[in-house]
């Protein structure tokens, strides 16, 4: 059995994503990692990081990101394909940049898959996710926040990423144009598999993250629809993450490969642990929502939990 790991990004470490220990943290389990590195800034240390690892397990596919023939995000699934075809493992493990697996997972994932391995009608593996947000002891846990995400695959040619690479699916004959195709496309028949995904996607200095957003934005709307709103001065120099004593803390211990990001944490003083919610800054949050605020209360105390209309871009088999 063979494991490939796969990533993409471009500006990755001038925007504060850890490609580098995400990639660490499950280079143990897989046999090679394959990273799609886009046409980044002259400022941006992404690929000086990743050498830094040193392992000829690791192999870079330079490409050039264009956001008008992908647009609304496309660009992302895109990349995302672009590494999966060079992957050369039974099973592809796709971390985004900003995604890392705890050491004590590795094993239980390595036997999932050992056992999965002949079983085709398993065509994916769902996990768990933590969703850190402002720092590394909370947590988003409402509804609109994924809970569960399909991260190995097969190595399948119609398997594809979809959308803005958050997820896949089967499109046979897909012309490798519109990531965001509905007719055509099948959700992928996939096996749980005990382990969590750690997202710190929304962990960064203020300033830092409301520069990520606009850039993310620009991927998904434009950049005319992002210098209106500047314009409009809808993008206070800091991101507000909002009275983080209302989320939950986390309790585990992190990925000992990210120890040394953890380390760089330095903008506590700019977090807040009193007050309002950030539903009042200039572009509200969608969980911040008064509309999702409600359903998410509903959920947690009406309904143990159960999520209304939860989003699965998967058919869960029972294995």
């Amino acid at each position: 059995m063979k494991i490939s790991g796969f990533s993409m990004g471009r500006n990755a470490h001038k925007l504060y994503y850890p490609l580098r220990y995400a990639i660490e943290s499950v280079l143990p389990l897989v046999d090679e990692f394959v990273v799609a590195l886009g046409d980044s800034d002259a400022d941006d240390t992404t690929r000086e990081e990743i050498e830094k690892i040193g392992s000829n397990k690791i192999r870079i596919i330079d490409t050039v990101w264009d956001i008008e023939k992908y647009p609304r995000g496309m660009e992302h699934a895109h990349q995302t394909d672009i590494a999966k075809a060079h992957c050369t493992g039974d099973w592809l493990f796709y971390l985004q940049s900003d995604e890392l697996v705890h050491e004590q997972f590795l094993p239980v994932i390595r036997q999932r898959c050992e056992e999965l391995l002949d079983d085709h009608e398993v065509e994916g593996l769902l996990f768990n996710y933590h969703h850190f947000w402002g720092d590394y002891r909370h947590l988003q846990d409402n509804h609109c926040w994924y809970r569960r995400e399909i991260r190995i695959i097969r190595n399948d040619p119609e398997i594809h990423s979809w959308e803005s690479a958050q997820s896949f699916r089967r499109i046979p004959g897909f012309d490798g144009n519109n990531y965001r195709q509905q007719e055509g496309t099948y959700k992928l028949k996939v096996a749980s598999v005990d382990a969590w995904i750690y997202h710190y996607g929304w962990v960064r200095p203020p300033a830092v993250m409301q520069n990520k957003i606009k850039v993310f934005t620009t991927n998904h709307q434009g950049e005319d629809f992002v210098n209106q709103k500047i314009k409009d001065a809808k993008y206070p120099e800091y991101f507000d993450f909002g009275n983080l004593s209302r989320l939950p803390e986390f309790i585990g211990s992190h990925p000992k490969v990210l120890e040394p990001w953890i380390a760089r944490f330095d903008w506590q003083d700019q977090l807040r642990y009193t007050g309002p919610s950030a539903s009042q800054v200039p572009i509200a949050m969608k969980h911040d929502k008064p509309r999702y605020r409600l359903i998410s209360w509903v959920e947690k105390k009406l309904l143990s939990g159960r999520r209304l209309g939860e989003f699965r871009n998967y058919h869960l088999l029972k294995r």
